[in-house]
This record gives C-alpha cells, structure tokens and sequence, in this order.
C-alpha cells in the first residue's frame, strides 16, 4: 500500500490571491470582511476588496508573505507570516476597535517570526495541514536567523490555543477583545503567544 500524497507547500501567487482573502477572513474570524466592508466603493464586494489587497506585491496581508498547502493547483490553506522588526507605530486608541488589541499585542512580537493567520478550508480541516503550514513558517523563521516565533489567537478558540501550545507555543500578554463584529467574540481576550526557536 502506498502513502498518500501530501498536499505541496508551496510561495503563494497573485493567482492565489482570492482564495488567500477567503482563508484570511476565515482566520480573522470575520474582521477582515468587516473592514473591507468599510473600503467597498459602489458595486464591489468585501472579497473583491480582500483579493485585491492579497495580490498586492507588499503589505502584510500580500500573497509575498504567504504559503498556501495545494492540491492540484488549489489552495487548501494557507499561513501568513513575516518578521517584525518595529513595534508599530500606530496608536490602538486611533484605530478601529476590532483591531486595536492585536496592534497593542505586536508591540510584544518585536524580533519574531509573526504568524499573522492561519487557516484551512473545512473541507482539509482534520488532516494535520495546519502543523504543516506551522512548521513551514518555522522554517522561513529559521532560515532567517529569528529566534522565535508569536501568533495571536483568540482565547476563546480553545481548539486554535491547544493546536499552538502543543507546538510549543507560550502565554506572553493578552488584550480585552473590542466590539468585534462576529460572534461568538465579543468578549474575552486576545492573546499572545511566543515560541523560542533557539
């Protein structure tokens, strides 16, 4: 009997850019379509506007910081991840209140590898993808030299917090949630977790 084949990991494409606005608002719990709900002009969609900024060629959410899992050229899922070098220089209180407890917690991330989002289409979910996306972004952190990796997570996803604590990751800070515009996230807090690679 042979070993099925694995879905490849592989740098994602601007072609990729719409499941990438898919996946990221499924990560993102429903906030990113809130905010590019907000940027619609007359006639587009919300993931019209998150395509768009997903093939852009910079910018966090860029498919240049994005490895998706494929099966036959069909992204399953996909983890978004990158360096911070700067605390940000925005001030949470200015910004839109679904987003201002994980710009406060970035400050905390400063010279990680952030995993930024993580996500897997229902139909792959269950099938250990996401552990794989984890530790491909473990191995941009490390050919980098970053001695540790952070991701933000809801505390309230019990599922997503156990996921990272088996891989190794740890409790740093935490921020109140802030009229979130989904449920069941109204309430609780973000938290933020770290991973020593070194």
């Amino acid at each position: 009997m042979t070993d099925p084949i694995l879905p490849l990991i592989r740098p994602a494409v601007p072609d990729d850019a719409p499941a990438l606005a898919q996946l990221i608002d499924i990560a993102g719990e429903g906030i990113p379509n809130w905010l590019w709900t907000r940027a619609c002009t007359e006639g587009q969609t919300p993931l019209e506007i998150g395509t768009e900024r997903a093939r852009r060629p910079a910018g966090g959410f860029s498919y240049t910081n994005a490895l998706v899992a494929d099966e036959d050229g069909a992204p399953l899922g996909m983890v978004l991840s990158y360096a911070i070098t700067e605390a940000p220089e925005e001030d949470p209180e200015d910004l839109p209140a679904p987003i201002a407890p994980f710009i406060a917690l970035e400050k905390h991330s400063v010279g990680t590898w952030y995993i930024n989002a993580l996500a897997v289409f229902e139909a792959a979910r269950g099938t250990g993808l996401g552990t794989r996306l984890l530790h491909a972004a473990e191995g941009l952190a490390k050919a980098r030299g970053l001695p540790a990796m952070s991701i933000q997570v809801y505390g309230q996803n019990t599922g997503a917090v156990r996921l990272y604590e088996r891989m190794g990751y740890g409790f740093v800070a935490s921020e109140p949630v802030r009229l979130h515009p989904s449920p069941p996230y109204y309430t609780g807090d973000v938290l933020l977790l770290k991973k020593p690679l070194v």
